[in-house]
């Protein structure tokens, strides 16, 4: 049963985005000309991600947007973020990070709602959101005109590091205490 953790590791490692068990089982299906059961893929995940907790490696396998990835370890911060630095043109900007943050709440939205809500123009900050696939296109809205419909990309959840859309933080979680003097009904 090696030869399935080698193979998923390969596949893993190879794969750009989170690689779901479904994509990982039709890849080894395909290959083996035979069917894998989902079972055993669990169970090799499981020990591959228990083999990557070791301190040996920098880097772990982790379940993230529905999917499995290799991130680099938290001890290794200092070095990935010189890196990063260096490849601070795919940070987003206070625009970008304001219009996303709208888009994932309010999603499916138009532009004019998105300009509306931030109160001045967005399209460039839509236009680069689309450039770095954490918005897509969901369709058009049947209102007048029938303007673009945007909404989050799987993309963004890798960005943000969730799974699902729930995960994201609520407006009460925002909400802070309140002194009031007097009752509510004078």
């Amino acid at each position: 049963m090696d030869f399935l953790h080698r193979h998923i590791e390969a596949l893993v490692f190879c794969s750009s985005d989170p690689l779901g068990l479904e994509e990982i089982q039709k890849c080894l299906t395909e290959m083996f000309e035979s069917e894998v059961p989902m079972e055993h893929l669990e169970i090799a995940v499981a020990a591959l991600q228990e083999k990557f907790q070791a301190e040996e490696h920098a880097f772990s396998l982790e379940k993230l947007a529905g999917g499995y990835q290799f991130l680099t370890k938290p001890a290794y911060q200092s070095s990935i973020s010189i890196l990063q630095k260096h490849q601070s043109q795919k940070r987003l900007s206070t625009a970008q990070l304001e219009t996303l943050s709208i888009i994932a709440y309010k999603q499916p939205v138009t532009k004019s709602e998105i300009e509306q809500i931030r109160g001045v123009n967005c399209d460039y900050s839509v236009q680069k959101l689309l450039e770095k696939s954490l918005v897509a296109i969901k369709g058009k809205s049947e209102g007048i005109g029938r303007p673009i419909l945007y909404g989050t990309s799987p993309k963004f959840m890798e960005y943000f590091g969730i799974n699902d859309l729930s995960e994201l933080p609520q407006p009460r979680d925002f909400k802070t205490e309140e002194n009031e003097i007097g009752n509510q009904n004078d």
